[in-house]
């Protein structure tokens, strides 16, 4: 089965990445994580995302498009990346999700993949 980890940092997370003197401890755990999963086969698909303010957010509201640029005080946890994982079962998957760094102090969650054909 196919499961999407999205792994959701803080703010404080995510501002580790760029600092001197944290950066290598971060970015050493993400290594270590994608690696551990990389050996063993399991991914299927993943990236990291750019920082939270990159973002832009679209809605239709009325028949017209909405733009809202980040960043987005409001929320306490941001998607830093993402990852496609094959799996045999929701506890595997469970397992994978509570190795990330991200689950130490954000969360991630684990969603199965709903598999759909390309209409004919």
């Amino acid at each position: 089965m196919q499961f999407m980890l999205i792994h959701k940092e803080t703010a404080e997370d995510l501002a580790q990445r760029a600092n001197p003197e944290t950066a290598p401890a971060y970015w050493g755990a993400w290594n270590a994580y994608i690696g551990a999963m990389g050996q063993s086969g399991i991914i299927v698909q993943g990236n990291g995302l750019q920082e939270p303010h990159t973002g832009t957010q679209v809605q239709l509201r009325n028949g017209k498009r909405v733009i809202h640029d980040g960043p987005y005080a409001d929320t306490k946890e941001h998607i830093g990346g993402y990852f496609i994982i094959e799996v045999p079962s929701l506890d595997d998957a469970l397992e994978w999700a509570a190795r990330s760094p991200s689950a130490l102090t954000g969360t991630t969650e684990v969603r199965p993949v709903l598999v759909m054909s390309a209409p004919k």
